[in-house]
C-alpha cells in the first residue's frame, strides 16, 4: 500500500513540461538584441564587398581597354560591348571582360557600370573592325542604391589610374575623373 501511495504522490508533484511566457519572452528578447547587432554589420560588410568588387571590376575595364588597343590596333574599344562577347575573339566582340559587366544593363556586385569613349577616334580603323576605337576613354562605376549598395563611386581613364569619388556621383569626363581623390 505504500508504494501506491508514494507513486500517487509522484504524480501529483510532478513538474510541468515545457517553457512559460516568460522564458520565451526572454529568449525572443537575447535574439532580438543580437540581430540588432548583427544586421547592420552584415550590412555594411557587404556594402564593403560590393565597393571591392566595383573597384576590381573597374580595374579589370581599364586593362581590357589596353589589350583591346594592343591586340587590334583600333584604339581604345568603341563600347563596352567591344570588351565582351562569346565565341572567336574579334574585335567587335573581342572576349576580355565578363558578359556580365559588357551586356545591358551592365550591372553587378550592387553597382552600374559604364564606359565612354573620349578624345575623339581612330583616324584608321582596321578592316576587321565594324566601329573605329577611340584615342581615349572613361570608365565609371556608380552604386546602383546610393547607400545601400556603395557609397562611393569609382572611375578611370586611359592612365589607369583608379579614382573615388565619396559622394556617389558619376564622373563626367576625364578631366571630372581626373580632379578626384586617387583611390589608395
Amino acid at each position: 500500500m505504500r508504494a501506491a501511495a508514494g507513486k500517487a504522490n509522484r504524480k501529483q508533484f510532478k513538474a510541468p513540461r515545457g517553457f512559460s511566457l516568460i522564458e520565451l519572452l526572454i529568449v525572443v528578447a537575447i535574439i532580438l538584441i543580437i540581430a540588432a547587432i548583427a544586421i547592420p554589420n552584415l550590412l555594411r560588410s557587404r556594402q564593403s564587398a560590393n565597393q571591392a568588387a566595383a573597384v576590381a571590376n573597374v580595374r579589370t575595364i581599364s586593362t581590357a581597354a589596353v589589350s583591346y588597343w594592343v591586340t587590334y590596333g583600333n584604339g581604345y574599344p568603341p563600347s563596352l560591348a567591344a570588351l565582351g562577347g562569346a565565341g572567336a575573339a574579334t574585335c567587335d566582340a573581342a572576349i576580355l571582360v565578363d558578359p556580365v559587366l559588357t551586356t545591358a544593363p551592365n550591372q553587378k556586385s550592387g553597382f552600374q557600370y559604364a564606359y565612354a569613349g573620349q578624345l575623339g577616334t581612330v583616324a584608321t580603323s582596321p578592316p576587321s573592325c565594324s566601329n573605329p576605337g577611340f584615342l581615349g576613354y572613361l570608365t565609371t562605376a556608380v552604386p546602383i542604391s546610393l547607400g545601400t549598395t556603395g557609397v562611393n563611386s569609382y572611375c578611370t581613364c586611359e592612365p589607369g589610374i583608379i579614382h573615388m569619388d565619396t559622394s556617389g556621383a558619376v564622373a563626367a569626363d576625364q578631366n571630372a575623373c581626373n580632379a578626384l581623390p586617387i583611390l589608395q
